[in-house]
């Protein structure tokens, strides 16, 4: 299938650019999804469309592989994006896979980003903003949002809508946290310092 074929070339293509063209080995960042954490529970991804006839299919069922890790044990992996609104749901099995493009933290102009995230316990991020709107989901364990002032403790089955505020993830737990990110593009606040363009939080 078309759709398989695009995906795998641009998984390849992302391994090589990471690696670079000496053959050195990727930064500690391991900012690629070959260097996922096998340790992470893989996430099954289902991606429906159609067929040139109208015809409802699913376009790929499988594990999600675009996962970024980091040296502090957590791993964002990319489920899908759109890069404009409304979205693009044309027709047809030949169509770009946009859970293999390589984004920062934020989504694309006009667009949006969903990710999977997991963080490990005694991970404490950093404090930053989007200039998004968040839909969070916390799927398994718990997890601490500090802002600027006040702190709120989540846990699985816990939703959150964050409006483009200041804030940072911390898991003081024994488990790992995994939580759902829908980031969606939002007209700027103005204020503060946000994460912008392919800026990733780190």
């Amino acid at each position: 299938m078309m759709f398989r074929r695009t995906l795998l070339g641009v998984q390849f293509l992302s391994l090589i650019l990471a690696m670079g063209a000496s053959g050195a080995q990727p930064l500690p960042e391991m900012e690629t999804q070959a260097m996922a954490n096998d340790s992470i529970p893989p996430i099954r991804r289902v991606v429906t469309g159609h067929r040139t006839n109208n015809t409802a299919v699913v376009l790929t069922d499988g594990p999600a592989t675009n996962r970024r890790a980091r040296n502090t044990g957590s791993v964002s992996t990319l489920i899908w994006s759109t890069d404009r609104t409304p979205a693009d749901i044309r027709v047809g099995e030949n169509i770009e896979d946009m859970g293999a493009r390589m984004l920062g933290t934020p989504p694309p102009p006009n667009g949006s980003r969903f990710t999977v995230n997991d963080i490990p316990p005694g991970r404490t991020g950093p404090m930053h903003r989007t200039e998004t709107i968040d839909y969070v989901i916390v799927l398994t364990g718990e997890l601490e949002m500090r802002m600027d002032d006040s702190t709120i403790k989540l846990k699985a089955g816990d939703v959150l809508v964050q409006r483009g505020t200041n804030h940072a993830w911390i898991n003081r737990g024994t488990e790992p946290a995994r939580v759902a990110f829908i980031l969606i593009d939002a007209k700027p606040l103005g204020i503060g310092h946000p994460v912008t363009g392919g800026a990733t939080v780190r």
